[in-house]
């Protein structure tokens, strides 16, 4: 059973989108290269075939677990989020204490992260260790090169 996941309208909007141009888009092309490469004669050595009926089976897996997620995701109310807290949607401005460098960081849901973009998912080692700080408080994270410490500097939304 897969846990509520909490995401913006636009975050939702986004998912289901994919999930749509899976659905009707996508399936179909599959589903013709399938019957294209049938076509084709023996199937034993069909090695068109074989590739279709590999992609359907990730296409397939892919949509279950898109349905998955929006079935349990939730929207979020921004303006009832506690503003002095790192929650989920927090932007929060930090600093590697090691390092002594400052970085900043959107926490958001598995399904909106994209580091490149400076969007760390609330499931993340990082973004489970500065999840409940304030301002001022060092967040201590395990990570594979030992612990890092994290000043949290400001939070906004």
């Amino acid at each position: 059973m897969s846990k509520l996941s909490y995401y913006t309208k636009e975050g939702l909007q986004k998912l289901k989108e994919e999930l749509n141009y899976l659905e009707r888009k996508k399936r179909p092309q599959v589903s013709q290269a399938i019957a294209d490469a049938r076509d084709k004669g023996d199937l034993s050595e069909n090695a068109e075939y074989h590739a279709a009926k590999e992609e359907q089976s990730l296409l397939e897996f892919k949509i279950i677990q898109l349905k998955n997620t929006v079935a349990n995701a939730r929207i979020i109310d921004e303006s009832q989020l506690d503003q002095s807290k790192v929650l989920i949607r927090s932007i929060v401005k930090m600093k590697n204490l090691s390092l002594n460098k400052e970085m900043t960081y959107t926490l958001v849901a598995d399904a909106e992260a994209n580091l490149a973009s400076g969007k760390i998912s609330v499931k993340s080692p990082i973004g489970k260790g500065l999840l409940g700080k304030e301002v001022g408080d060092i967040a201590k994270i395990t990570v594979p090169n030992g612990i890092l410490k994290l000043e949290v500097l400001d939070i906004s939304r």
